[in-house]
């Protein structure tokens, strides 16, 4: 059966609240949303729709993008999977929109930016990290988080720093996302010095770790870490289990584990070290939004995908507005030529790159139920292992 999927305007979706209003004849910039409002990328698509909806109320409030373009959000659900995200992609694309937001993993976003490119519609990731994500597409592809080798390298930096001279990588085949970043941190990590002991892999969706457990556990000598970019469910089924087993071997996992779930597990995930988009260090831009939303919504802010998108929206303003258009072709050539976007997660370029965003990645501990900051910025480029 044909499910039917609603198109939603999201201009007046924040708490009711209808937009400031604009010129009833203005141009306006339709951006569609080929996202996962359902399904396993919900956690990573809806805080990200969340914030990009605050950044286009503000926008609209100061007459649109570039002043003077109204920005309307049309959101169509893929349910997470990549058949029915080409689809939604085709729909909105037909619809005549302007700017595309595809979801947060490189599978989904490659089948929808193979429409768009092919339409020469600009499209974002809302926080897909595969490196090589854009070259798959074309020139109208466009990431908007640290990639994946970035991150790894950010983490075998942080593992060689700690001493860790053995380590053991979880992986699953079943998305680019976790199947390349640990053998990206294996690369760096290695080019440091430091020696591979074992992998392993498992199912997305899978609930029963127990034989990988027990195959970690018998290890002699044990791997000195852990690194794996395994998320929910899978990350909080591996770590109840290996720590359920008395396997205390630290663990490294990157930003997929960035969601209030992980924070749910308690002492259980105590001392597990993940890269991330940004920290809000006191007195940071970061940590101004996070006051900033708590204000308006009641409760602060409970994973930085919110202010990933709310920094998709800047992003998308300064391109417009370096363009002074809607034609989505001045508006894909402008995206490549900005530099230092001021985002509240950091700056933010494109200029010089092959469609993944320039831009810092925060190296941050679990300590009681709490983020504590170990470092952010850049890896040196000679760090970061070839996509």
């Amino acid at each position: 059966m044909k499910s039917h999927l609603k198109a939603l305007c999201f201009t007046t979706a924040l708490g009711g609240l209808a937009l400031s209003p604009l010129p009833a004849l203005a141009e306006e910039l339709v951006i569609g949303l080929a996202t996962a409002q359902t399904g396993a990328l919900a956690p990573y698509d809806q805080p990200s729709l969340k914030g990009l909806e605050m950044a286009v109320e503000e926008i609209n409030a100061g007459g649109g993008a570039a002043g003077k373009f109204p920005i309307k959000l049309v959101a169509k659900d893929t349910r997470s999977d990549a058949a029915q995200t080409a689809l939604v992609a085709q729909e909105l694309v037909d619809e005549g929109v302007k700017i595309m937001i595809t979801p947060c993993d490189a599978d989904p976003s490659i089948a929808a930016g193979q429409v768009t490119q092919a339409a020469q519609i600009p499209a974002f990731s809302f926080c897909a990290t595969t490196p090589t994500m854009p070259l798959a597409v074309g020139d109208f592809m466009f990431g908007n988080y640290p990639a994946d080798n970035v991150q790894a390298a950010v983490l075998a930096a942080y593992a060689s720093e700690k001493g860790y001279k053995r380590a053991y990588i979880l992986k699953s085949p079943d998305s680019a996302y976790t199947l390349k970043l640990p053998e990206y941190f294996a690369a760096a990590f290695t080019a440091k010095g430091g020696e591979l002991v074992g992998e392993g892999t498992f199912s997305m969706g899978q609930q029963d770790f127990g034989a990988e457990v027990t195959k970690i556990k018998a290890m002699t000598p044990a791997p000195d870490v852990i690194m794996t970019s395994a998320y929910e469910p899978d990350f909080p089924a591996f770590i109840r289990q290996l720590r359920g087993a008395g396997v205390t071997i630290p663990i490294l996992g990157s930003d997929g584990i960035d969601s209030p779930t992980t924070f749910g597990l308690g002492a259980l995930v105590d001392g597990v070290v993940f890269t991330t988009a940004g920290f809000a260090a006191e007195g940071s831009p970061l940590a101004d939004f996070n006051v900033k939303y708590k204000e308006k919504f009641g409760q602060a802010p409970d994973t930085v995908y919110i202010a990933n998108g709310y920094d998709l929206g800047k992003v998308i303003d300064a391109a417009v507005t370096a363009a002074d258009s809607t034609d989505p072709v001045a508006i894909r050539n402008a995206i490549a030529s900005l530099e230092n976007v001021e985002g509240v997660t950091g700056p933010i370029s494109y200029a010089g790159t092959q469609g993944m965003p320039l831009r810092s990645v925060s190296l941050v501990k679990i300590e009681s139920g709490a983020r504590a900051l170990i470092s952010q910025g850049a890896p040196d480029p000679s760090e970061i292992p070839a996509p």
